[in-house]
């Protein structure tokens, strides 16, 4: 072990390895049975805990510490332990914060979270995405962001908080000047959560990034839009809304183009997974003759169809120079109105990103967008389409790109955080994860 004699005092009482007895792995050795090299400051503490509680000592968590430690020798700052639950790499990116997801933290583990956010004065990064966490949980996470003033992105996605989490997290909105972007989405919040959200971020001006991906809503009057919208108008600092799964139809879209006529600062809008057809699209490619801020639009997975996308392509073409990337994945959409998108891109040298898979390809539109590509207008990184040709005849097959493809899960074999497959991440950077 390295370290002077006031470190290792600092780092707590040291246990040597027990002597050999007929158990053939002892609770301190490795996997192997072997006993681990602990070279570091945290690998340290790491080993004298688990001699002392009796525990196995988990190689991958030692590795990890190993790197940590090699990166404080360094002097580098911002160092992440990241253990999720669903990776198969070693990690080697350097980001700030702790990841924990997809592991069964659960409401008791939401209290040690909490006490964590209470005493460290370094995290900015914390994920905890499906793990189990409960009202409780959130409301005790909720609370200890009350005089944090150092995390800068939480990210609760999938833990079932409900609409009494919920209304804790916007209770602590009205207090919290720190956080800038917090992710709730997957958490079952209700109505009444939703809007007291949305009402505490007319006076939030931290808030730059919010995800409120499918709440449970009753009823067809699309309150949340109203009250989303109302907030729109009158924050000037959010640059990221997610509302997925909203049940948003025509009305509730015009609601939010009303607002988008006086909103300047939001970048990133997405509304994927909802009701919108092309009659909302005459509001949406009217407002996009105006707003001069927008640059990523997700509307996958409505029903725009060839008119909707006809109307968004003439504003593209002939008005709008800020929109950059516009997903349209499955909805509906067939040659006309896909031909009319590649068509805008002619036009506008700004429209640099389309995402078209899931509609009805015809003959001319595998030409429009395969010719878009070999012209270099169109980057093959930044679309969801590669054509390729059998038979004299031109097709177009389906690639990994999108705007968030990597939000829910982490790839097996490659970065999580590349270009392509998050381009809406990429393109409209708030906060340095995904």
């Amino acid at each position: 072990m390295c370290g002077s004699k006031k470190e290792a005092a600092r780092a707590g009482p040291r246990f040597p390895p027990p002597a050999p007895t007929t158990t053939p792995n002892p609770s301190w050795a490795l996997a192997d049975g072997s006993a681990p090299e602990v070279i570091g400051h945290l690998q340290e503490n790491y080993y004298n805990l688990c001699m002392e509680k009796s525990q196995k000592i988990n190689s991958f968590i030692l590795h990890i510490l190993q790197e940590v430690d090699e990166e404080i020798e360094k002097g580098s700052e911002g160092i992440t332990l990241n253990i999720a639950g669903n990776s198969r790499l070693m990690p080697e990116e350097k980001v700030t914060g702790l990841d924990v997801r997809y592991n069964f933290v659960s409401d008791v583990g939401a209290y040690y979270a909490a006490r964590l956010l209470q005493k460290q004065h370094n995290l900015v990064y914390l994920n905890l995405m499906f793990n189990d966490i409960g009202p409780e949980g959130g409301e005790l996470i909720a609370k200890a962001l009350h005089k944090n003033t150092t995390l800068k992105y939480l990210r609760m996605t999938g833990n079932k908080i409900e609409n009494k989490g919920g209304m804790f997290f916007a209770a602590m909105l009205q207090i919290n000047s720190s956080l800038e972007k917090l992710d709730l989405g997957d958490c079952d919040l209700g109505m009444q959560s939703v809007i007291a959200l949305a009402t505490v971020l007319t006076q939030n001006q931290t808030i730059k990034g919010i995800n409120l991906n499918r709440p449970i809503l009753y009823g067809e009057q699309e309150e949340s839009t109203v009250h989303l919208g109302h907030m729109l108008k009158e924050n000037h600092c959010l640059v990221e809304l997610h509302m997925c799964k909203h049940n948003i139809k025509n009305c509730g879209i015009k609601q939010l183009c009303d607002a988008l006529y006086l909103n300047r600062s939001l970048r990133y809008l997405d509304v994927s997974c909802n009701k919108i057809t092309r009659d909302g699209m005459v509001c949406l490619a009217d407002v996009l003759k105006s707003n001069t801020t927008l640059e990523v639009l997700d509307l996958s997975f409505n029903r725009i169809e060839n008119a909707g996308a006809k109307y968004l392509s003439e504003t593209l073409a002939s008005h709008n120079r800020s929109l950059r990337a516009l997903s349209v994945v499955s909805n509906n959409i067939e040659g006309e109105g896909l031909v009319a998108l590649s068509e805008s891109m002619k036009t506008n040298p700004t429209f640099s990103n389309v995402y078209i898979w899931g509609n009805k390809f015809d003959e001319a539109t595998c030409v429009a967008y395969s010719d878009l590509i070999q012209m270099d207008r169109l980057k093959p990184d930044n679309t969801d389409v590669e054509p390729f040709m059998v038979d004299g005849h031109v097709y177009l097959a389906e690639v990994s790109n999108g705007l968030k493809k990597h939000y829910y899960w982490r790839p097996t074999y490659e970065e999580a955080c590349t270009n392509s497959p998050n381009a809406g991440f990429t393109l409209v950077p708030v906060g340095e994860h995904l």
